[in-house]
């Protein structure tokens, strides 16, 4: 039988309410693991390695499994991230890269070599679909996972969404362009965007529209993945990131509250996988 394990992000901790309150990285630790979630995601773009190689007795002491989020900017770069990787038994590395590569012939051997770096060291590696990197734009990276066959993906798709500023409802024609992001992805984060803001509150009505599209792909993801493991583990990581994209008000506080919509997040990506369960039983 495959199952889900739901991750939340350390980066999604800080700050953790409203008020813009920084609590304690112990702390945060403890309110994951007290909230049920099965591990917790360092941000290695958000905090420099030696903070976060300092958070392993929390992991260790509160049985959180761990996800690294790397931010290479050279090909060397993702070396001792894959150290550190083995060091935490991490379940992997999700690479955004910022090695320089304008072009796709430039991204085609970074994403080879980085593939055959990870394979040397014994790390698995996803390249997750973000801005400010070599996945920046849903069109060059369906032609990259095609040039690279061997390319897993993360699927965030928030990125994706303002990146093409999709309308609303989703035409046949995009969502068939996220369908391809999804055969080839083998995790999925929560974060739920529209065409011109990249985090919006799943509380607020006049977004339900956009989380309910949200959780059809989670769902079709996680239909395909199953598909193709059975029996596997399947990663889903809660990712609602602190201002600046958490939107705030006037005064600066944000206007939702983040942590309590990523229990939500993870309390309805759980009924979905419920769901397929049942539909194989």
């Amino acid at each position: 039988m495959s199952t889900l394990e739901v991750y939340q992000s350390l980066w999604a901790m800080q700050p953790h309410a409203p008020d813009g309150v920084r609590i304690p990285v112990e702390m945060a630790f403890e309110m994951v693991a007290d909230a049920g979630y099965d591990g917790m995601a360092i941000d290695l773009g958000a905090s420099d390695m030696k903070s976060m190689q300092a958070t392993r007795p929390h992991f260790e002491r509160h049985g959180l499994g761990c996800l690294i989020m790397a931010f290479p900017k050279t090909i060397e770069d993702l070396r001792p991230v894959l150290h550190m990787a083995k060091d935490f038994n991490a379940i992997g590395v999700n690479i955004i890269g910022q090695a320089p590569a304008l072009t796709l012939a430039r991204m085609i051997p970074i994403a080879r070599t980085w593939i055959d770096m990870a394979a040397d060291e014994g790390v698995p590696i996803q390249f997750e679909t973000h801005r400010n990197c070599m996945t920046n734009d849903l069109y060059t990276t369906l032609e990259l996972i095609e040039a690279v066959p061997e390319m897993r993906l993360c699927a965030d798709l928030s990125h994706y969404v303002v990146d093409r500023e999709f309308w609303f409802p989703i035409s046949d024609y995009d969502d068939a362009l996220i369908q391809r992001i999804l055969k080839r992805s083998d995790s999925f984060q929560g974060r739920v965007a529209t065409r011109e803001q990249i985090q919006v509150s799943i509380a607020f009505p006049q977004h339900r529209k956009w989380y309910d599209q949200f959780a059809v792909w989670w769902e079709d993801g996680f239909r395909d993945w199953r598909a193709r493991n059975p029996g596997g583990t399947c990663n889903f990581l809660c990712e609602l990131g602190p201002p600046e994209y958490a939107i705030t008000g006037p005064d600066g506080r944000e206007i939702s509250n983040r942590w309590d919509e990523a229990l939500l997040i993870r309390d309805r990506v759980q009924r979905i996988w419920s769901k397929l369960e049942n539909e194989t039983t």
